[in-house]
């Protein structure tokens, strides 16, 4: 399969590579501590918009996998660094949990309730949505405002199976406004592994992209020329590779495979 000094830096998608809801999935602490013990580069990559990095560390943490707040990256966080980097002066309306918001609050960023004072709408998940958020919304898109998305999931893996996630969402809001999403921040958008890229200093085929959907994880890698291993404890199966026609570099069942002869 894979011998550990293939590569450099290892990325971890969170949501169904590392754990699934409040799980830790099988192989993942000798996995790391293998790395650790390698002196090997990790980051964990994440999706996920309902979680600031110091919630995914915490959340970590009480599944016995320790990781510095450098070394995780968010949808939620890197919403903030895109608005900080791009649109300082920007007015957002928000759609989404309390994550997204902390993070905002980290950058002299403006945050509006008032959908006509709104220069852009942020969308996240958000498990409170209502036919209300879905008029506010629209009605700021209709009145000018650009259409930002934290990430382009459109389900998220728990235990038991999956829940509607920030897409489904987003498409709803795209259809009532009448206006395209303008910009997506997750995975597998360029802004994303740039910033991923940032914070290694290894070449790009020295960086193994491990996670569980072809469409986000495995896309990213593979249009940006990063090795991708698919791990299939999440949201792709076998029978997507065939319908999507996204072939990940390697396939595992789960981490305990990812370095089978090392351990």
């Amino acid at each position: 399969m894979i011998h550990i000094d293939d590569f450099g830096a290892y990325c971890f998608d969170l949501d169904g590579t590392i754990y699934v809801g409040k799980q830790l999935l099988p192989g993942v602490q000798e996995t790391i501590h293998l790395l650790r013990k390698t002196h090997k580069k990790i980051l964990f990559i994440t999706n996920a918009p309902t979680h600031t990095r110091a919630d995914c560390q915490r959340l970590l943490s009480s599944l016995g996998v320790a990781a510095e707040l450098d070394e995780i990256i968010t949808a939620s966080s890197l919403s903030a660094v895109y608005f900080q980097e791009n649109y300082p002066d920007a007015s957002v309306f928000i759609i989404g949990e309390q994550a997204i918001t902390d993070e905002f609050s980290r950058y002299p960023l403006k945050v509006t309730g008032d959908p006509l004072h709104a220069t852009h709408v942020l969308v996240g998940l958000d498990r409170a949505f209502t036919y209300d958020k879905l008029n506010q919304a629209m009605t700021a898109i209709r009145n000018g405002a650009k259409l930002v998305v934290t990430n382009p999931d459109p389900v998220c893996p728990v235990p038991g199976g999956y829940i509607a996630d920030t897409l489904a969402i987003a498409k709803a809001i795209e259809v009532a406004a009448g206006q395209p999403i303008d910009q997506i921040i997750g995975k597998p958008s360029a802004y994303y592994i740039n910033k991923v890229q940032e914070r290694l200093s290894f070449p790009k085929n020295r960086c193994l992209i491990v996670g569980d959907r072809l469409e986000t994880d495995i896309l990213m890698g593979k249009e940006h020329g990063l090795p991708t291993c698919l791990v299939l404890t999440g949201a792709s199966h076998p029978n997507d590779i065939k319908r999507t026609g996204i072939q990940p570099d390697y396939v595992i069942n789960n981490l305990t495979e990812l370095f089978a002869k090392e351990k």
